[in-house]
């Protein structure tokens, strides 16, 4: 449903447009438009701020200001909102300004039909649309720089200059670092610092996709591999031709697709999947996860030889908890992408905002500031971070909660009792396996709200579930801890 301001000091008019507007369906019968009204430039500008319009329907005379007055002001207000000026005076000079000032389009009243402005409307919310994916392509193909990697503290320093060093080569880097650290924007920076010309970047989340379409988005199909493969597909590995292939959060790749993958990067070729060709692999790998690739190595979850193979130059970003003093900076460099991508201009934060923000744990490192910064700022009335606007983050020790989940679920769900008889303590696998049954038993058997709880994904959910002998959400018995026998 797009939004629809409509600032007119003609009220039949405004509800002459309202009902109109509000009676245009979309194809599937829900309405197409949310009008909302205002009858004087003030009311206007408060309106656009507070429901960010795709339309601005503006009358040229209002009671306190003139529409060409406030068109700067509400460009500013709401972003890539297209503006439609309308006037009962046919000035030519005064079009030509309209139209320089930014306005969409320029109109005349009054209108013979208010369907007259359905034209006008559909036309200014199609030309927004494709503005809009303008905007997300050039995002998309945008490069990359040090300047991206926020931070003075000495981790990231050094981290930088190992990025110079590894960007000179093109031997395969693993990257590690928690959930939430950036390690794609790393990756993205080593592969543009890399080749002195543009060359492709071709990203996979391996936790993303089941095992059996993995291998199909890695490595192609031919026509016929499979049910559904009407056609041959390339994959990543090919589609990335001399430039670089990133596999995000490898940790959690199966260990038939580490073999396979293994055999890629000691051949340096592949097949796709049905296929016979041989293809020639041209691409430089960067891997990244979240896991301890040698604690998986030695719980036999992940191959020896591929780790040896991926680890080549090993680069290790640092948690946000220890480097505070990069949060201010970074609170600044996140602000004004935020800003940016939600049409505001808060650009203000208190000293005693700040110092809370950086005493935060952030478990979920810098894309939790960034989520708790994105609200903060739609919620900001001004250009002031207020500390109303920030979730309230319960301080755990391992951490805050998330503030998505609700109130007490954590504690209430998994809280462990206090015990005193070590023996009454489950080895981690167990109190893994204990905590995966609680969460389905509570979702009953919900997989996505599951996943959701948990932390994790789809995929290592299934895993899990197989492993633990859990599957469909039915398992045995489970209790918070073993119950010693009373004999």
């Amino acid at each position: 449903m797009e939004t629809l301001l409509i600032v007119d000091d003609d009220v039949s008019l405004l509800e002459t447009l309202t009902m109109h507007f509000e009676e245009i369906s979309q194809d599937d019968g829900q309405p197409r438009y949310q009008v909302v009204t205002a009858t004087s430039a003030a009311a206007g500008l408060k309106a656009a701020q507070e429901n960010m319009p795709s339309v601005v329907i503006l009358d040229m005379m209002l009671p306190d200001r003139t529409g060409l007055e406030i068109i700067e002001e509400m460009k500013g207000l709401c972003g890539d909102a297209r503006i439609i000026l309308v006037t009962a005076y046919h000035d030519m000079e005064t079009t030509i300004r309209a139209m320089k000032a930014g306005a969409f389009d320029y109109i005349h009243k009054p209108f013979p039909d208010p369907a007259a402005l359905d034209l006008v409307v559909e036309r200014a919310l199609e030309y927004r649309q494709l503005s809009r994916r303008a905007d997300e392509v050039h995002r998309e193909n945008a490069v990359v720089r040090l300047g991206d990697i926020v931070g003075t503290s000495p981790s990231m320093q050094q981290l930088v200059k190992e990025i110079g060093k590894v960007a000179s080569s093109t031997a395969t880097v693993l990257i590690n670092g928690e959930s939430g650290t950036g390690k794609e924007l790393i990756a993205r920076v080593i592969h543009n610092y890399s080749y002195d010309e543009p060359r492709p970047f071709i990203g996979i989340n391996c936790s993303a996709i089941v095992d059996t379409l993995l291998e199909s988005e890695l490595f192609g199909h031919e026509k016929g591999a499979f049910t559904g493969a009407v056609g041959t597909k390339p994959g990543k590995f090919e589609l990335a031709e001399d430039g670089t292939v990133f596999l995000d959060e490898i940790g959690d790749m199966s260990l038939m697709l580490q073999a396979k993958l293994l055999r890629v990067l000691q051949e340096r070729e592949f097949e796709r999947v049905g296929g016979v060709k041989r293809v020639k692999l041209r691409a430089r790998v960067i891997a990244a996860t979240h896991r301890n690739l040698a604690d998986e190595v030695d719980q036999g979850r992940f191959r020896e030889d591929l780790y040896q193979r991926l680890k080549v130059i090993t680069l290790v970003i640092p948690p946000l908890r220890e480097r505070r003093e990069d949060i201010p900076p970074l609170v600044k460099h996140l602000l004004e992408r935020i800003n940016e991508k939600v049409h505001k201009r808060v650009t203000r934060v208190p000293q005693e905002v700040m110092e809370r923000l950086t005493r935060l744990p952030w478990r979920g490192n810098v894309r939790e500031l960034e989520n708790v910064l994105t609200r903060a700022v739609v919620l900001a009335p001004g250009d002031v971070l207020r500390g109303d606007d920030l979730p309230a983050l319960e301080v755990h020790p391992s951490g805050p909660l998330d503030p998505h989940r609700a109130p007490g679920a954590a504690s209430s769900m998994f809280a462990a009792p206090a015990v005193d008889d070590v023996s009454l303590i489950p080895t981690l696998e167990e109190a893994e396996r204990q905590l995966i049954a609680r969460a389905m038993a509570v979702t009953k058997g919900h997989k996505g709200r599951t996943c959701q709880i948990l932390g994790i994904s789809r995929p290592t959910l299934e895993r899990k579930l197989q492993k633990f002998g859990l599957a469909q959400g039915h398992g045995p018995q489970v209790h918070p801890y073993p119950v010693k026998d009373a004999s």
